[in-house]
Parts: C-alpha cells; structure tokens; sequence
C-alpha cells in the first residue's frame, strides 16, 4: 500500500519517545521531573509496541539501583519492586562435569554484586510507568512504530505508530486504521538492542562512521519456581565454560528472588563460528550440569523468553544526537559486558539526554541536534565505566574464554588502578557478528539431546509460556531482502543457520514436491532480533509487527 495515499491524523508534542523499556520511561520521568521542578510545561508521549509496559522486557536481572538512585533518591520509599539484596555471589568454571569455583580471584570491586538487587526489569518497567503517568506522561501501549517522519531539512519531525488492519499481502482489511503522526521537536529512540527505526537514523546520519562494530549476544532465559526449602534469596551464580567450546564466548546467571523464583539464563556471544550452533539447544544441555540441576529439581518452569543484547561497549556507541532526536539506553549500547549489566546505564543516558532536551526546549531556542548530549555522555559514569573494561571483548574475541578471561581480568585490575589506562589503547572488534561465521564445511553437525521434559524442553513448548501471539493475517514482519538467497547461498554454503541460532522455530528448511524450501513462521518470533544480526548474508530485516503483538513476559 502506497504511504503518498495514506491520510492519517497528526498530534503535536514537545518530546515523543519510542519504546516503553527503562531509558524511555526515565527520560520521559526525568523531562516531567525538571517541569514540576521549575513550574514551565513539556509535553510528552511515550509508545510501547508490546501490549502492556514490560511485555517484552527481558533481563537477567541483577540490578544496579545507582541509575534509579538518581531518578528517584526514595525509591525505596515509593515502593519500588527490587526487595532481593544480593546476599551471595558465586562465579564458577564449568567443565562436562566437575566444577571449578573461582570466585575468589582477584576482581576489580565493581565486579562484586554488593548493593545491586535481583528482581523482574520487566516488573520495574511497571512501576517506572506508574511513576510517569502520575507526572502527567502520555503512554500509548500497544503502539508500535513504523516509520521515521522527516522534516523539509532532513530533521526527525516524529514518528507513524498504530498501524493496524493489514492484510499478508499489505492491503487494508475492514479494520483498517493508517496509523498517527506524533510530531516532536525531540523524538528519543529507545527500542532496545537492535531497534529497527534506531538502525534507520544511525544509517541516515552515519552515527556509526566513527565507532567501531556493534557486537552482540543472545541471551535465554527462564523463570522457574521452585520448593521453598530450596530457595537461597540473595543467592547470585555466574559460570562459564562448559557446554560451550573454548573458542565459543558465553556464559550463563542464576539469580534466587522473590517469591521461590529462579531466572536462570544462558548467554551465547553471536560472534560464534560454528553455524551447526543452536544456543537454545547449548541452553537446555547447560541445565543438565549438576551445579546447575541442583537449584531446579522438584521445580517447574514459569516463562521462557530471549533477547539480544549489545556487546560492543565503549568503542561501538555511535554519535548519540542527529537531528530532531537521540539515541537512548541499548538503542546506542551501554552494557557493560563483564558486569552483565546496562539498565543503570540506560536510565543514566535517559536522564542526561532529557536535561539536554528539557534546556533547549526551555530556553525557547531549541537547536536541531542535541549535542550538548553527547558532550554530557563524554563526561558522565557511563562512559568512564565502560572505557575501564573496554578490551575485555576483543581479548574475549581473540583468546577464547579461558585465556582471554585472565587476560580481561588483568586488564580490568590495570585500568582501575591507572584511570582507564591499558598498554595496548582501546583493542578493535574487527568484524561484524555475522561476518564471524563460517562455512558449514569446517565443522560436524551437532548431535543435541533430546529433552527430558523436566528440566529440558523443545522450542514449541518454551514459546507458548512466552504467550507469545501475533495476528496471523498481518503482513511477516521479517522480510528477506532477496527470497531466493536462503535454499541458494545460506543453505549450501553455512546449512542455513537461521533454523538453529533463532531461540524460537521461527525459521525452518521444509521439503516441497522434494525441493528445500525456506519457511518463516513468523508469529513464532518472541522480538530477540537475533536474526537481523547473525544471519550470514544479512538478508533478513527484522521490522515491527502491528503493535500488541509478540511475547508477554510476566515476571521476566
């Protein structure tokens, strides 16, 4: 359907803000903050494609509270959901059996856990909007955003959200509805790893030109309850190592909180080489380990989810601000990978961006691009943060898990003790994660277990506890930039990884009047984005679906 033929209703704010995570909600916290502070009037909207606030959040999570600390100094006070200190805190070395526990290496202190709460993000997502909506921020779920809108100069002017009634095929059904227009002097992108109108302006503006590879990881998880007399609240565990080969980054959290609740998670970096690689299937074979199996016996699971997450750090954040709007929260990549942790950055980038927007705006003569953004990101924790464990990745990379695990220790002890300092300067990603993998050829399929049933389970049965739905008559949100490259190049030459790196069956070889045939099932995606990044010809664009769609993670 031709978008030149499309009348839709336009609304004006001063800020609009894409996605409905923790840095879209603190920033549009902290702009109504500065307006109840200083008596003026800002208006703001915030659009959230799941069908509710943290219906697809997904997080380990151990929090750290310093990024809500500044947006809300009593949070404790005003009820926020993170109840479970972290009490006990483990890191362990797996192997096909024993297990080594290393945690008391010697580790920078920002490593140690004292002080940060383990709980559901999706939870504190929750909470985060009743606090924005008490302080009179518009929030639209179930909205999502389909298109960049430009102004005559080339700025962001807004963005198109609520496009519903499209048939497979792209025509207007009966309930067709064109969608708004929601036009902004400042629109802030904050979608998550991976968004796909953040990737549109990052290519628009070339914010990237002068930063490094993006890096990434798939991270699994699941919510599992377990038996009371069981249950450690507080009790933190890390490991690495096995399944995984040497040459194969990841590794794995399990967090006790709540009410008997396990997450338990396991984390694949998606610069692998292997393309017979299935992290789902690595996932369900890790939880066989006895140090693992232990926590989950007589229990059962609750949820399942998946999510990318960025691994770039310092040198893969691109130019923050470009004009009309900026890059907020894993939009532009602030987890700090040896910490598994980016929520804190994400609020704090929130926070410094929405004081950037909120002077301009205030002032009367707000400039086009918000760079007084990117000189406050320059100066602030976060990026001082991550420059300290910047070489951890690329050594990771480099040496493998072992070897590189010392070697990123090391360089972590020596730049807390000298500022940020390392003898060899700030190390290059050098490739992208999908030009990491290799031909089909080099390695043997791999031979994967069966599930149990009990502590092991298929990809079917873990989307359904996702809640995972899509309305089946909806054009396939994840298009192929050519359809015949799958069976053509893809399934020859690297056996065509789709059908196992996607944490979800959404992609599959079937046989056709016996010919391959490459089928996408669409209403299987549970939003990771993995395949936007891994797929080896970069041939699948991950774009939104209508907005309500995908999982609803409770408790996640």
């Amino acid at each position: 359907m031709s978008d030149a033929a499309v009348e839709r209703e336009s609304m004006e704010y001063d800020v609009v803000i894409v996605g409905g995570g923790p840095a879209g909600l603190a920033a549009a916290i902290r702009l109504k903050q500065k307006v109840q502070a200083d008596g003026g009037d800002i208006s703001v909207a915030l659009l959230e494609k799941g069908s509710e606030i943290g219906a697809h959040i997904l997080s380990g999570a151990v929090i750290d509270p310093s990024g809500l600390s500044e947006l809300f100094p009593n949070w404790k006070e005003l009820g926020a959901p993170l109840e479970t200190a972290v009490t006990e805190d483990r890191f362990i070395y797996l192997g096909p059996q024993g297990a080594l526990d290393i945690s008391a290496l010697p580790m920078p202190s920002y490593m140690k856990n004292h002080g940060c709460y383990i709980g559901s993000l999706g939870n504190l997502a929750r909470w985060l909007a009743e606090q924005a909506e008490a302080l009179g921020v518009e929030i639209y779920p179930g909205m999502a955003c389909s298109e960049v809108l430009y102004d005559d100069s080339g700025a962001v002017a807004g963005v198109v959200a609520g496009v519903f009634g499209l048939n497979r095929e792209g025509e207007p059904k009966g309930d067709y509805q064109p969608g708004l227009e929601l036009r902004a002097k400042y629109t802030f992108f904050a979608e998550g790893v991976r968004g796909s109108l953040s990737q549109q302006v990052i290519r628009k503006y070339e914010l990237d030109k002068d930063s490094d590879y993006q890096k990434y990881g798939l991270g699994i998880k699941e919510l599992w309850k377990i038996p009371k007399a069981k249950h450690k609240p507080g009790y933190v565990q890390h490991t690495l190592g096995w399944p995984l080969d040497d040459k194969t980054g990841g590794g794995s959290f399990l967090y006790h909180f709540g009410d008997e609740f396990v997450a338990i998670g396991f984390v694949v970096h998606l610069n692998y080489q292997n393309p017979y690689l299935s992290p789902f299937d690595e996932f369900q074979r890790f939880k066989q380990h006895p140090v693992v199996r232990e926590h989950l016996e007589g229990g059962s699971r609750v949820s399942y989810g998946a999510r990318a997450i960025t691994e770039g750090g310092y040198q893969s954040v691109p130019k923050l601000s470009f004009p009309g709007g900026v890059l907020i929260g894993c939009s532009a990549g602030f987890v700090n990978v040896p910490r598994i942790k980016g929520s804190h950055n994400a609020v704090k980038s929130a926070i410094l961006a929405a004081d950037a927007a909120y002077k301009a705006i205030a002032s009367g003569d707000a400039p086009s691009t918000l760079e007084a953004y990117d000189a406050a990101y320059k100066a602030s924790d976060i990026a001082r943060e991550l420059y300290a464990v910047r070489n951890v990745k690329p050594l990771l990379t480099k040496f493998g898990t072992t070897l590189g695990t010392l070697l990123g220790g090391v360089e972590m002890m020596t730049t807390g003790l000298f500022g940020g300092w390392s003898p060899w300067g700030t190390l290059k990603h050098g490739k992208s994660d999908a030009q990491s993998i290799k031909p089909a050829a080099d390695f043997k399929p791999i031979a994967y277990p069966k599930p149990d049933g009990k502590l092991s389970f298929d990809k079917l049965s873990s989307v359904f506890i996702s809640n995972t739905n899509h309305e089946e008559d909806q054009p396939v949100h994840l298009r192929l930039k050519d359809p015949e490259v799958p069976i053509a190049i893809n399934l020859p030459k690297y056996a065509e990884p789709a059908q196992r790196y996607c944490p979800a069956g959404v992609y599959e070889i079937v046989e056709d009047a016996g010919k391959p045939r490459f089928q996408i099932n669409a209403q299987n995606c549970v939003h990771c984005k993995t395949c936007d990044i891994k797929d080896p010809t970069q041939n699948i664009v991950w774009t939104t679906p209508e907005g309500g769609g995908g999982p609803n993670y409770p408790n996640m």
